[in-house]
């Protein structure tokens, strides 16, 4: 038996002596979409569908009495009797939209409103095909295909199917797309377009279903922004929150090393400039205040998983640009943080942050070993020369892990240079090479993320 948790909690609070009675209907309903004939049995007679082994729906489902019948065939009979009209109408309502044909649902697009501002749910599908097309190049998916399967995305919405059920948008289409002989992956995006649908929702387990889905979101936040739909306290008409952190998931799950901030900007020049009110002045999304957004959406995500704020904001201090490499950056500073060096490291750069930003010298690029003076500082001057080298390529490769494990090596020469070396020398010269000495491994640590924050009390002045 199928039981969620929704339907199971209403048929325990609709009943007071529950008994459950098993029947069956004709199996010649199982042509219709099961989740059509699911829905159906749970929303609206909450009963319970009995899938095979395989997750199939079979034709037993499951009633639940109020009370132990004397006559239980009668009860049966009654479920039976009661869940036919419904399945019959979904029959219906399958059959002719097969009779018309997803292409042809498509042209009713072109006279449905999307969003007063941002045109009909045709120029919406449109600038997300487009949109798609570009995505499915930049990771390696078919670029047809993500622009068909945008293209056939939204045709569901004219379907009789999905007007008698919303909740099927994009599996009613991947149903009809596939009656149509489209290929199984473009069925199979168009269902996943919509993923994740809910919160704990898996995010789209394709390839070309994710591509759809990143487009579709960018689009919807981009047009979102734009129109001025930004949400508002409690109110959120085009659910931009749900959005920006579907996208975010999807990026990050989907492992694409993919520019958020660059689909943004494709996503916001192809709504262009909006009229924002009767003056005649115009309003447009801001790229960078959607990368904001999404990231804002991000601070929940990491926390639900156990991620630490000052971690999330160690790196979000550095905006990557692709949400895949955040996560990584992500990953690694946990990793960093349970090195025995990780609290005066943090603590180290936290404090030679500080120096740095009051340093009233110019500070040079490059140290010069022959105005070492201590032997401290030529210890950590020889210490950083030989970490950095050895960081070069793992920084490239975006082994972010290897790159702080490898400056965590230096921190008793850190501790050294901090004990026995002033760095505020009298002499420019020596004052400005010491500067340039603790510039070098700050900067390092600061290219994978802002480490001084995660030291206690991470955001003061120290």
């Amino acid at each position: 038996a199928r039981i969620t948790e929704d339907n199971l909690e209403q048929v325990v609070c609709l009943t007071e002596w529950p008994s459950a009675v098993l029947c069956s209907f004709e199996r010649d309903f199982l042509a219709v979409p099961q989740e059509a004939l699911i829905e159906t049995m749970e929303i609206n007679q909450k009963f319970f569908p009995v899938l095979d082994a395989a997750g199939k729906l079979t034709e037993y489902f499951i009633g639940t009495a109020n009370i132990e019948s004397r006559d239980v065939a009668e009860v049966r009979k009654g479920y039976e009797r009661v869940i036919r009209p419904r399945f019959a109408d979904a029959r219906f309502f399958f059959d002719e939209d097969l009779k018309q044909g997803l292409v042809a649902m498509g042209e009713g697009l072109k006279t449905v409103t999307y969003q007063a501002k941002l045109g009909t749910v045709a120029d919406k599908v449109a600038r997300v095909a487009t949109l798609a097309e570009a995505i499915a190049v930049q990771v390696g998916a078919d670029p047809a295909q993500a622009r068909r399967a945008a293209e056939l995305g939204k045709n569901d919405l004219q379907s009789r199917m999905v007007n008698e059920f919303p909740e099927l948008q994009g599996i009613a289409g991947r149903h009809y797309a596939l009656a149509a002989g489209e290929p199984q992956e473009v069925a199979l995006a168009i269902d996943e377009a919509y993923m994740p649908r809910f919160s704990g929702d898996a995010i789209a387990g394709s390839r070309l279903g994710q591509v759809l889905a990143i487009a579709e979101r960018a689009d919807t936040l981009a047009g979102g922004f734009a129109a001025g739909l930004k949400p508002t306290g409690n109110k959120d008409p085009f659910a931009l929150r749900r959005n920006a952190l579907g996208l975010a998931r999807t990026l990050i799950e989907s492992g694409f090393e993919l520019s958020l901030k660059e689909l943004l900007e494709r996503a916001a020049q192809a709504i262009g400039p909006l009229p924002a009110g009767k003056d005649g002045a115009t309003a447009s999304a801001d790229p960078a205040e959607l990368y904001d957004f999404i990231l804002d959406r991000l601070r929940g995500y990491y926390a639900d998983k156990g991620v630490p704020a000052a971690h999330f904001n160690a790196v979000a201090e550095l905006r990557p640009a692709s949400l895949a490499d955040f996560d990584t950056r992500i990953a690694a500073i946990g990793t960093f943080a349970a090195l025995p060096e990780a609290d005066a490291l943090a603590a180290a750069n936290k404090r030679i942050g500080n120096i740095l930003k009051k340093a009233d010298i110019a500070i040079p690029e490059a140290t010069d070993p022959a105005l070492f003076a201590e032997d401290a500082e030529r210890a950590l001057g020889e210490a950083v020369e030989a970490a950095l080298a050895e960081t070069d390529g793992p920084l490239r490769q975006h082994d972010y892990v290897r790159v702080l494990e490898r400056l965590a090596q230096v921190r008793p020469q850190v501790d050294a240079f901090f004990d026995q070396v002033m760095v505020n020398a009298e002499d420019p010269a020596v004052r400005g090479n010491r500067l340039a000495l603790l510039k070098r491994p700050a900067d390092r640590f600061g290219a994978v993320a802002a480490i001084g924050l995660t030291a206690c009390g991470g955001g003061g002045a120290g």
